[in-house]
């Protein structure tokens, strides 16, 4: 038997799936790194940001845009996300309904207090932004769909934290290092367990330039018809507009939208 056809029977290969696999992973993760971009990113950035080498990140991009998932400015070179993408996203919007239900608060909310409405929710030991109403104010908040906060320095956060078993807000917390953002965010643990005891029981949190300098954001608790808080509607404005004589109406206006929104999906406040 020659030695050519010794080393092609010794020969090592990896099952297709496994192949395969790995390129579906790959094709996600290089999904994932454009979403980050809100300009584009040339081939060079996207193989360097996952470690790949050109020809793969090419062939994975080349491959997703036959798909529509990314597009191309061939002008440019920069890669971003297709319209697939955003459909696929989207349908994951359709199966929340509370995101669809709460829409119309939250224009409320804006036309009201001419703030921005954010909604959040508590997914993974984060809290992530799924839905938002801008305020026509040239200065206003903004945060990208998708993107998160911290969970102790923001009024979502600390709203969605408020109605959990404080042993398990603790321990969410305790995981973050509790950064200090501006001098008013509370790191200490003891005293942000009784800030979670004095939202639960007022009904709404207050993130007091706790997150950034000049920003007040109020926010309050949205429920399933098991009690559970599914999502924190809230309001974010400058502190010379949020100011602390306006807290007590703006934040019954938030907790008002709250309870529409909770009963708009044939929800109920745990009496608990």
């Amino acid at each position: 038997m020659s030695e050519e056809v010794i080393s092609k029977k010794n020969k090592v290969t990896k099952p297709a799936g496994t192949t395969q696999v790995q390129s579906l992973s790959r094709a996600l993760l290089v999904l994932e790194q454009l979403a980050t971009s809100d300009m584009g990113m040339s081939l060079t950035e996207v193989a360097g940001s996952l470690g790949l080498a050109p020809s793969t990140t090419h062939r994975l991009l080349n491959s997703l845009r036959s798909h529509h998932f990314v597009d191309v400015d061939d002008t440019q070179g920069l890669w971003s996300i297709g319209v697939n993408a955003f459909a696929v996203g989207n349908a994951y919007l359709k199966k929340r309904d509370v995101i669809a239900q709460s829409r119309p608060f939250m224009k409320r909310l804006v036309a009201e207090t001419g703030e921005t409405s954010n909604l959040a929710i508590l997914e993974q030991g984060r809290v992530v932004y799924v839905g938002q109403v801008e305020s026509p104010q040239t200065m206003r908040m903004v945060v990208s769909l998708g993107s998160s906060s911290p969970l102790h320095a923001s009024g979502v956060g600390k709203a969605l934290l408020s109605v959990v078993p404080i042993k398990d807000a603790m321990a969410l917390i305790k995981q973050t290092d509790m950064v200090a953002f501006t001098e008013h965010t509370i790191t200490d643990a003891e005293q942000f367990a009784s800030e979670l005891q004095h939202i639960k029981q007022q009904g709404y949190s207050l993130d007091d330039e706790e997150q950034f300098e000049g920003l007040r954001c109020i926010a309050a608790n949205i429920y399933n018809e098991y009690g559970e808080a599914v999502a924190a509607i809230s309001i974010s404005g400058p502190a010379v507009r949020v100011k602390r004589e306006r807290l007590a109406h703006l934040s019954r206006l938030v907790m008002d939208a709250a309870q529409e929104a909770t009963d708009a999906i044939g929800g109920k406040q745990s009496a608990s």
